[in-house]
Formats: structure tokens, sequence, C-alpha cells
């Protein structure tokens, strides 16, 4: 079924009128009715009854996204949303490793203390935990430096804040945000390959999968670094969509 991304908006939003001073265009925004005055929404095209949100020079009426613009922006305010969910899991991992630091000999303390005595308790499930890769992988852990460990909690709420960014960019809709996204997620998408090497998982493939359908996305849709016309044809795009171009467009024709 195919969504009626202006109307959609409008049920959410409001409509959005504008009251143009030129008269040739003023007539084709404008009709009277029993009720009184409508005037036509700038996004959905339905008549609105009631006073124009605005009225002025056509050039100085709101760019009103519609369509296809409106489509993209979903997309982005969702890949807005993967992007803040990321953050604030890095930066927790962050915190936790920066505590980890601090604490490292209790911590490992309590972890031998609690690997004696759930060692039986795994073996009767014949699973030998001194062979574990998990159990393996913390203990190495343990013999990390204080510095490294600080070193790592400092890398890891650096890329915390890139994905914060990120994320208020895109729900933003900023071109700045696009580009810095597109980057990102591409030049972290060798290491993501490389992990896969090591071990296949689902999660590593469909997070994968998704940075890279993120990163095509986005630089071919936003026309960026200059793909498919770059910044002057996604300009024309959005303002041969407007309807209030579209409706100029067609009274200097009549």
């Amino acid at each position: 079924m195919k969504i009626d991304w202006d109307r959609r908006t409008c049920a959410r939003k409001g409509h959005v009128t504008y009251a143009p001073d030129d008269p040739r265009l003023r007539v084709r925004l404008h009709a009277r009715t029993g009720l009184g005055d409508v005037w036509r929404c700038l996004r959905c095209g339905d008549f609105v009854l009631g006073e124009p949100g605005g009225s002025g020079p056509a050039e100085d009426a709101p760019l009103v996204p519609r369509g296809k613009v409106l489509r993209d922006l979903f997309i982005l305010r969702f890949l807005a949303i993967e992007r803040a969910v990321r953050g604030v899991f890095i930066v927790l991992v962050a915190v936790a490793v920066w505590k980890f630091s601090n604490s490292q000999d209790a911590v490992r303390r309590l972890f031998n203390e609690y690997l004696t005595v759930l060692r039986p308790v795994f073996r009767h499930f014949h699973y030998d935990l001194d062979h574990s890769p998990v159990v393996g992988s913390i203990q190495k852990a343990f013999g990390y430096k204080h510095s490294t460990l600080l070193l790592v909690a400092g890398v890891l709420l650096a890329y915390a804040l890139i994905e914060l960014v990120e994320a208020v960019g895109l729900w933003r809709a900023k071109r700045w945000a696009e580009y810095l996204t597109v980057v990102a997620t591409a030049a972290f998408l060798p290491l993501e390959i490389y992990e896969l090497t090591e071990k296949i998982s689902y999660l590593k493939i469909a997070t994968l999968t998704l940075n890279i359908l993120a990163v095509l996305y986005i630089a071919l849709a936003k026309r960026l670094f200059g793909l498919r016309g770059g910044r002057r044809k996604f300009d024309e795009e959005r303002h041969s969509a407007s309807l209030l171009e579209v409706e100029e467009s067609a009274g200097v024709l009549v």
C-alpha cells in the first residue's frame, strides 16, 4: 500500500497555508464557500477552512517538504534514532570500562571467587569454564594496564560523541550531518568486515548490512559528493516539489 506522506504529516503536524500577494497565484490557492474562506495547504493540497497561516510575497512563503522529501526525512529520522541508541550504549560501555579501570583488582578477586563457585556447577553440565572463550577474554582484560583502559574509555566516548552528533544532525535533516554520517560510517566498514572474518554472528551481519545501506542511500538520495548532479540538483528537486511553485508555474502558463 502506497503511503501518502503529505496527508500523513498534515495529520500529525497540521496544515500549512499561505496567502501570496500575487493575485494570479492567490486565486489558485483560495476559494470561498458557504462556511467561509478556504486556503489550499502547501503540503497536502487540501483546502482548509479559516485564515491563512501567513501572507506576503510568494518568494517569502515557507518551503514545505512534500512527497519524496518527507519520505527521505522519515528514513533519516529512523537512522537518527538508531545512531542515538548506539551512542548511548557506547557511553555506558565507556563508563563501565572507566569504572573497571579504577577497581580492576577488586573486580578480578570477585570474578575469581564466583568462578570458583560456578566451576563445579558448569562441570556437571560438561562445560569447562577454564577453557571458555568468554572467561578467557575477561581474564585477558584483567591484564590490561590502567592507562590502556583509560585510553579505551576515551576512544569509546569520542566514538559515542560522533554517533550522538550524527543523530541530532540527521533528526534535523542537516546536510553536514549527512556528510558526517556517510564518512564516519564508511570509515568503520573495513573494521566491521574484519570482525566478521574473526567470528560471524547475525548481529554483526545485520549491523554491517544496515550501515552499507545507510551509506548508499544517503549518498545517492541526498546527492552528496556531487553524485547525481550534486547540491544544485538536490535544491532543484526540493523546489520542483513545492506546491506554491507548481501553482505559480501553472498560473504563468494560463
